[in-house]
C-alpha cells in the first residue's frame, strides 16, 4: 500500500497495469475511495483498463473509507484535492496523463484541466455531478451526514463548525454548472472530452449535455448506458478506443 506524502498530506494510492498513464478519480462524493468500485462504481476502471493503461487511483483526502488525509483547508477545497493530484503524479515522475473521473471527478476534471492544462491530455467524465437547482442544497447535505460526522469522531482537531465551512466553501456558494469552473471555461477547453452522462439527483443528465455541447472537442457515449452489462460493457469499449486515440504516440 504506497503512500504519498507532502507535510501533513498523505494519499494513499494504487498504481498498476501498463501503458500511458491513466489517472482514475472514484466516484462517492468525498468518500471517493479506492473501496468506491464495490460501492458506487458502475465498473472498475482498474481492472477494465489494466492491460490498456498505467492506472493511477487514489483515496481521496479524509475520505472515510479511504487512507488518506490531510488538513481540511476550508478556503481552497477543490483545489486541495487537485494539488493532492498533482502532487501525486509529480511523485511518479509523470508529466502528462490521460484522466477519467466517476461522479465527484466530472467537476475535478474540470479543475485539472484549469490548474494544470498542458498536463491533462484528453479527459473522460464518467457519471460527473453537477448542480441540480431544484436541489440546491444536495450536495452539502449529503456530506454534513455521511462525511462530516464520521470524520470527526477520528480527529479530535475537527468539528462540524468546519466541516460547514468547508462544504459552503465547495459547494453552496457556486451553487451552479459544475462548482469548480464557468460555462465560459469549458467553451476554451482544447483537450478532448468524452461525456459518459447519468441522470440521478446527484448527476445531473442536463448538465452532462451541456457541458458536451460546450466543449469544443466532445464525444458522447450512449444513455442510459448503466441498466445492464451490455451497455455498460459498450461504454468501457467506448472510453477505451477514445482514450488510446487521443494518448500521445
Amino acid at each position: 500500500m504506497p503512500f504519498y506524502e507532502r507535510g501533513p498530506v498523505r494519499i494513499h494510492y494504487e498504481d498498476g497495469g501498463a501503458g500511458f498513464p491513466l489517472l482514475i478519480i472514484p466516484g462517492g462524493g468525498l468518500n471517493s475511495s479506492l473501496a468506491s468500485w464495490t460501492t458506487y462504481g458502475p465498473f472498475n476502471p482498474q481492472e477494465r483498463y489494466k492491460d490498456d493503461f498505467r492506472c493511477i487511483c487514489a483515496d481521496l483526502r479524509n475520505a472515510n473509507p479511504g487512507k488518506s488525509t490531510g488538513p481540511v483547508e476550508v478556503d481552497r477545497p477543490w483545489d486541495s484535492y487537485t494539488d493532492d493530484q498533482l502532487g501525486l503524479m509529480d511523485h511518479l515522475g509523470i508529466d502528462k496523463f490521460l484522466v477519467m473521473g466517476f461522479c465527484i471527478g466530472g467537476p475535478m476534471i474540470h479543475n485539472l484541466i484549469k490548474r494544470a492544462p498542458d498536463r491533462v491530455v484528453a479527459a473522460a467524465m464518467m457519471q460527473p455531478s453537477g448542480f441540480r437547482p431544484e436541489l440546491p442544497d444536495l450536495f452539502y447535505q449529503n456530506n454534513i451526514k455521511g462525511w462530516g460526522p464520521p470524520l470527526c469522531e477520528k480527529r479530535p482537531d475537527l468539528n462540524m463548525t468546519i466541516i460547514h465551512d468547508f462544504l459552503t466553501n465547495m459547494y453552496t456558494k457556486r451553487a451552479d454548472f459544475v462548482f469548480t469552473v464557468s460555462r465560459d471555461f469549458v467553451k476554451t477547453i482544447r483537450q478532448p472530452i468524452l461525456v459518459a452522462p447519468d441522470d440521478v439527483p446527484a448527476h445531473p443528465y442536463k448538465v452532462a449535455m451541456e457541458v458536451a455541447s460546450l466543449a469544443p472537442n466532445s464525444e458522447v457515449t450512449i444513455y442510459p448506458w448503466k441498466d445492464s452489462p451490455a451497455h455498460i460493457d459498450q461504454v468501457v469499449d467506448h472510453a477505451r478506443r477514445f482514450l488510446k486515440k487521443h494518448q500521445p504516440a
